[in-house]
């Protein structure tokens, strides 16, 4: 998980994150990844944005209450160091991790939820999707449902984690959650709201929308 991953944009086109596709892979060792990228970068460390789709698992939050975890079944349950309660991640849903030197970006952890949040609404709407934001529940909504998550962890002044974007993916393992640690709380995505299909096609216009607005 470095410079060596493939860009989605040509480097000479971007003047904000490097931008870096990793694929489909395994929650766990990309957590870790970024836990070293963040304790080990230096001053002149390049922001970076990591686009990729997990294999099933439901993640937990510092604080998460585990009674939020209704029947995982086969899908294993990872305590991790971000903000929230429990979450999903799989196949079809589109993860933006924001890797950025905070002090030097002059952002403070709401402005950058704020980018990660606004983001989705503008990438929304271009669909005809008329998506909001609530002031005490973080993630993006269509209406009483939701379709992205966020969640953050801000160490050494450089954030991780980030955004969970529900494209085209199984729902159901959400129902065996309280998602967010809100019972009764209904799943959807960009797929069934009139808006793309392809997490791909999702990914290379969804990077430079967020790369904007983390240039200032």
């Amino acid at each position: 998980m470095n410079s060596a991953h493939p860009a989605l944009l040509p480097p000479a086109t971007l003047s904000g994150p490097e931008i870096h596709w990793l694929g489909c892979v395994a929650y766990e060792p990309t957590w870790r990844a970024m836990q070293r990228y963040t304790l080990q970068r230096g001053a002149d460390s390049p922001d970076q944005i990591w686009l990729l789709e997990h294999e099933p698992v439901f993640t937990l939050g510092m604080n998460a209450n585990l009674s939020h975890v209704l029947a995982p079944g086969d899908i294993p349950v990872v305590q991790i160091d971000r903000g929230g309660q429990v979450t999903y991640h799989g196949p079809g849903q589109l993860v933006v991790y924001a890797l950025i030197d905070m002090r030097r970006a002059g952002l403070g952890v709401r402005d950058l939820l704020n980018a990660l949040e606004r983001s989705v609404i503008e990438y929304a709407a271009r669909f005809g999707i008329r998506a909001q934001c609530r002031a005490n529940a973080p993630g993006v909504y269509f209406e009483d449902r939701k379709f992205a998550s966020v969640g953050l962890r801000i160490r050494r002044g450089g954030s991780y984690h980030g955004l969970a974007l529900n494209v085209n993916m199984d729902l159901e393992p959400f129902r065996r959650i309280n998602p967010c640690g809100y019972a009764g709380l209904e799943m959807t995505q960009l797929s069934q709201l009139g808006g793309p299909h392809e997490l791909a096609a999702v990914a290379s216009e969804f990077a430079p929308l967020l790369s904007a607005k983390l240039r200032r």
